[in-house]
């Protein structure tokens, strides 16, 4: 423990390691205990965090005027919403950054497998904390970090500086990486994709590891972690995370905004499948579903009690009521298709997402299923 650290915020980081470690179901690797001794979560949060209110948005929670709220949210592992709306007021504030979990920040740092010596680029500063992690780690100078949002990258610059880790911060689209400072040995993305960025396996050294949380239309939920070969690289999921999808590959789609329009004449039909079994809780159902069918994504309406299916491109629709009736619009039948998607995921075993892998080359993203040979879906 620093010895500038106050006994009140020492007994908070211990019992945020013993939370991580009851998370982890063990106990912490000494590196990363002694990284967050070091370098206190609370340090790297800004003065104004929002948290969760009564009706499901958010409130703005101050360290000056709250402190004991605001230090409980610091030393919590839970994530701590850090930015809203981009940085912009809005009378409806929408989360744009956060401060990760810390037990996913620890899974992260523990599978990354890091060594003295290595360097890692970072895809996401956010508050800075993760890399100031690493920097305690492996050194300052092992480690870049790239953030697309200026005011977030100046501030994580800053708390960087502050705790003695001067990381070199990059303001920039972290799809693009880091050429720089290229090859590293690591590459860690603290935001989601829906597809792996080239210029990642392009700037990892052969052998080396890209580690990401994942994200596909139907729900984001997912760690991927590939090891990177000369022509491509490749791994497998694990059931870990939720973050932030990249900000430049976010869709903003709504039901009644973007995709059922007035002169839409919808087919209707009838079916005996439960629409309630690819919502909600049904996390690896949803998984699956999502690497089969690609561009597909759900919404559910509460007052009607009816699930919404529509494709990215806002081209197709379907709305299913629990009663059985099924309106279908567009090019594609798409409650078919989920159907389909979820009578092949039941074959399978009901996989979960330790079962996926994918792998990707400079042509694009392959998800597979057990074996690299068993195609799930090509995505060029």
């Amino acid at each position: 423990m620093t010895d500038s650290a106050h006994p009140p915020e020492q007994a908070a980081v211990r019992g945020l390691l013993r939370a991580v470690g009851e998370a982890l179901g063990g106990p912490i690797p000494r590196e990363w205990r002694a990284a967050i001794e070091a370098v206190p979560r609370h340090s790297f949060l800004p003065e104004r965090i929002w948290l969760a209110d009564d009706d499901g948005g958010y409130e703005p929670c101050d360290l000056g005027s709250d402190d004991r709220r605001w230090f409980g949210a610091a030393y919590a592992d839970v994530p701590v919403v850090t930015q809203v709306n981009g940085g912009h007021e809005s009378p409806d504030p929408w989360p744009s950054s956060s401060a990760s979990t810390p037990s996913i920040v620890v899974r992260m740092l523990c599978d990354l497998d890091l060594r003295p010596g290595m360097r890692v680029l970072e895809i996401g500063a956010g508050t800075g904390w993760n890399a100031a992690l690493l920097a305690r780690r492996l050194g300052p100078e092992n480690v870049v970090s790239v953030e697309i949002d200026p005011d977030l990258a100046c501030q994580a610059r800053a708390l960087l500086y502050a705790a003695g880790l001067g990381v070199d911060v990059i303001c920039g689209d972290g799809a693009e990486g880091w050429r720089r400072r290229a090859p590293y040995d690591r590459i860690v993305s603290t935001c989601s994709v829906r597809r792996v960025p080239w210029a990642w396996v392009e700037q990892t050294r052969p052998g080396g590891i890209v580690l990401t949380p994942w994200d596909n239309p139907m729900i984001c939920w997912g760690l991927l972690k590939l090891t990177v070969e000369r022509e491509q690289a490749q791994g497998r999921f694990s059931p870990h995370s939720a973050f932030m999808l990249m900000r430049t590959q976010r869709e903003d789609l709504r039901i009644f905004r973007d995709v059922v329009r007035d002169e839409h004449v919808p087919e209707e039909s009838r079916t005996s499948f439960d629409p309630q079994l690819v919502t909600g809780d049904a996390w690896e159902a949803r998984f699956a579903l999502g690497l089969r069918l690609g561009d597909v994504w759900t919404a559910w309406e509460e007052d009607a009690a009816r699930v919404w299916v529509a494709t990215t491109d806002a081209r197709s629709w379907a709305a299913v009521d629990l009663d059985g009736t099924v309106r279908q619009y567009g090019p594609r039948r798409l409650w078919a298709e989920v159907e389909e998607a979820h009578r092949w995921w039941e074959e399978q075993g009901r996989p979960g997402p330790e079962r996926f892998g994918l792998t990707v080359t400079a042509a694009g993203q392959r998800a597979w299923l057990d074996d690299p040979t068993q195609t799930v879906r090509k995505e060029d």
